[in-house]
């Protein structure tokens, strides 16, 4: 490793999230300190201070980024046009994410800032950015009635969020004897049948 003060800004924050990434990918948020980020990367705790504003700060920079992952793996599937198929596609591909990376995914939800700050909006964009993929998948149900398509993309993400916490919480067989994909692909069906029911 190179002596200290030879990395630049950049080499240090590049490090610094590097280290921070493997922490809690491997032990989880709780095991998340500025103190432990400092003594992986052979600098001081004032270095990480100078790189971020606090802990929170890089919290969110690291979920940001776990964020922006999962948006890569989902966007690479591509489309179809037909919204069931691309709905089971990206459902799968986010099952699949969430076991592969699931301290890193849990951090999205365990993380909460202190009361009163909310969260910047660049992390908003990246969450959008991710409902979007959905609602283009449900783009030929509704057309061009944007309102609803972002309703009902929020409902199925949610619908998702709350199967994946029960899997990655071991909790899934306490309310159904299906697998994760199994219930998914049961929501999707049964939604998009009442979206045409109900047309």
């Amino acid at each position: 490793m190179a002596r200290r003060y030879d990395h630049s800004r950049e080499e240090l924050n590049e490090m610094a999230m590097q280290a921070a990434t493997k922490i809690v990918a491997e032990e989880g948020l709780r095991a998340l300190s500025t103190r432990r980020v400092a003594k992986e990367i052979g600098y001081s705790v004032g270095t990480i201070y100078n790189l971020f504003s606090n802990l929170d700060d890089l919290v969110l920079r690291l979920n940001g980024a776990t964020l922006d992952n999962l948006h890569q793996a989902l966007s690479a599937l591509g489309r179809t046009g037909m919204p069931e198929e691309d709905l089971r596609a990206l459902a799968a591909k986010y099952i699949s994410f969430t076991q592969d990376n699931f301290h890193l995914w849990n951090s999205l939800f365990e993380h909460r800032l202190p009361a009163g700050e909310e969260l910047p909006d660049n992390f908003s964009r990246k969450v959008n950015r991710l409902l979007a993929l959905v609602e283009e998948a449900l783009e030929p149900v509704f057309g061009e009635n944007e309102q609803e398509c972002q309703k009902s993309a929020r409902v199925l993400w949610s619908s998702l969020h709350g199967i994946c916490s029960l899997v990655t919480s071991d909790k899934l067989d306490v309310v159904a004897r299906e697998t994760a994909h199994e219930l998914t692909d049961s929501l999707i069906t049964h939604y998009l049948a009442g979206l045409k029911k109900g047309e």
